[in-house]
């Protein structure tokens, strides 16, 4: 976007004035990053509205990716760059006595994800969003994330995380897209007129699904995508329920949006998991429906106009939920509800422990979604039936989804979408010639790779601002869009001038990380090391012991 530096200042000083009442020298570092962040808000606000707009207008596909983590890091500086209003910012800050670097650690890091998985969620759609794919994300708005380490004696002692105690400046609350979601209950299938199922609840608990919209602005300003992220709360209608009654119902609901992960060693643990999965996926899925039905097509059509894609096994509740709103909302017979769900859904596969591929027992489920575990019944049932022409029974009872007392995620997501996906070439190999095995050999033309990348916009040239202004400097700036233009680069590999500038920004690099590593911890090391870091947690398949 266009801004001078005289006009980001008067609208900074607008803005803190309207916000806090005050001018800059009376306000403090909280005040003044919620201003910048509200000012850039404002400043993304039209090319959100663009963009959507310019979606409904020209009917395009629209790309919805199911994540339980979105590791979006901090915002400030990212979506500075992306607005191109990076260092006008930074300059205007600078006459008015504040300084960018120090506003930036006043964000505190969003407590939505953990690891690779939530970092390759974010990465997709910043990607999206810089490419003009009309892409979003939805997820959890939790409260807690996961939690804030600290080591005392040398033992880990795990903190609340409370990331939004000073609230969230990129979020929209959107409590007129609110939506319900069921648990618990009797379901009763009757028969209508015309002879379809149609069922009927009895005794469920309702959980308002609520929105949070967060802007995902895509690198050179053209596209603004959203992350919708849902905050469980109670129904407006529950208000008049007795004080004690209402307050204890009240944090149960609202536990389902707290806690990223909770603890899933005893029964009650894992009954929460299995209600923030399908909370977010009912919610995201409901959504979806009811903004495509504004545009008039047909049900039939939905998998030319939105595909939906599950990120691990969490949201593999996509299938019966698509299924069940299919069936049950739009009067779909199975065999046309069960093409489109297939065509709208993929499925990205991220571990090659079958101990980590999710399964949920099936009384848990029967008890907690009593309409969903009769929609699995139908997917195990049918499937099997369909399998018995082609396959002996023991390839059936070992790729079926119910089996053994439990409901098996993964086969749910495989069964149930077009595409699966690893995450490396060697990933994806071990998955089709042994842990997915059997289903390579039922559905061959479903396998596919997609090696796990970033986004080097923000590991490189945000994180590397030295390094950034050095590749500028040798090919120009197509790169930010194009990292293949990295290739450019070749032409210097011996050019000892280049070397002797890259081996400078090394070290200011390496100074950087030991100033941090001092603070932090008051343990100097010397900057002429080789410096070899892992930046994961600690588990025997990281292998982290072979580095001792």
């Amino acid at each position: 976007m266009e801004l001078t530096k005289e006009q980001f200042k008067a609208d900074f000083e607008r803005m803190l004035s309207d916000y806090f009442t005050m001018d800059v020298e009376k306000s403090d570092l909280t005040e003044q990053y919620v201003t910048l962040g509200k000012l850039i808000g404002s400043y993304a606000a039209k090319e959100w509205r663009n963009t959507n707009q310019r979606y409904l207008e020209k009917g395009e596909k629209q790309v919805y990716y199911f994540s339980m983590e979105f590791l979006l890091g901090r915002m400030l500086k990212s979506n500075l760059f992306n607005l191109g209003i990076l260092d006008t910012v930074r300059a205007g800050l600078k006459e008015m006595g504040m300084d960018l670097e120090a506003l930036e650690q006043v964000e505190l890091d969003a407590g939505l994800g953990n690891g690779g998985l939530g970092r390759l969620a974010a990465c997709f759609i910043d990607s999206m969003a810089t490419h003009a794919i009309p892409g979003h994300g939805n997820g959890i708005r939790f409260k807690y994330g996961l939690f804030r380490q600290k080591f005392v004696n040398g033992y880990q002692v795990e903190l609340p995380e409370n990331w939004l105690r000073n609230g969230n400046v990129w979020e929209t609350r959107r409590l007129n897209k609110a939506v319900n979601v069921r648990f618990y209950g009797n379901v009763r299938l009757e028969k209508d007129a015309s002879g379809h199922f149609v069922p009927h609840y009895e005794n469920e608990e309702i959980v308002l699904a609520v929105p949070y919209d967060t802007p995902v602005i895509g690198y050179g300003d053209n596209t603004v995508n959203t992350l919708r992220l849902w905050s469980a709360e109670m129904p407006l209608e529950d208000a008049n329920t007795e004080y004690n009654a209402f307050i204890q119902q009240q944090s149960r609901i609202e536990s389902i949006s707290e806690v990223l992960y909770p603890d899933d060693s005893n029964y009650e643990g894992r009954l929460l998991r299995l209600k923030q999965e399908y909370f977010f996926v009912s919610a995201g899925i409901q959504s979806i429906i009811r903004t495509y039905k504004k545009r008039g097509l047909p049900m039939s059509n939905l998998a030319e106009k939105v595909a939906i894609h599950i990120n691990d096994t969490h949201p593999a509740l996509c299938v019966p939920e698509l299924m069940r709103i299919l069936l049950d909302e739009e009067g779909m017979d199975w065999e046309p509800a069960w093409d489109v769900t297939v065509k709208v859904l993929s499925y990205t596969n991220h571990t090659i422990m079958s101990e980590a591929l999710e399964s949920w027992p099936t009384d848990m489920m029967a008890q907690l979604l009593p309409r969903i575990y009769q929609i699995i019944c139908e997917i195990d049932r049918r499937y099997a039936e369909d399998m018995a022409r082609l396959y002996d029974w023991d390839m059936i009872e070992r790729t079926r989804v119910i089996s053994g007392g439990s409901v098996k995620m993964a086969h749910l997501a495989i069964i149930g979408s077009h595409s699966i996906n690893g995450v490396a070439k060697l990933h994806t190999n071990i998955l089709k010639e042994k842990v997915l095995r059997d289903f390579y050999h039922i559905f061959p033309s479903r396998f596919n790779n997609k090696t796990n990348g970033i986004t080097h916009r923000r590991w490189l040239l945000l994180s590397n601002e030295p390094l950034r202004s050095f590749i500028d400097s040798k090919i120009g700036k197509e790169w930010a869009t194009k990292p293949t233009d990295l290739k450019m680069l070749e032409p210097f590999r011996r050019d000892e001038n280049v070397l002797r500038q890259l081996a400078e920004i090394k070290q200011i690099n390496k100074q950087r990380l030991a100033d941090y590593i001092r603070k932090r911890t008051g343990l100097a090391v010397w900057t002429d090391a080789i410096f070899d870091v892992q930046v994961k947690r600690f588990h025997a398949y990281k292998r982290q012991l072979l580095y001792v």
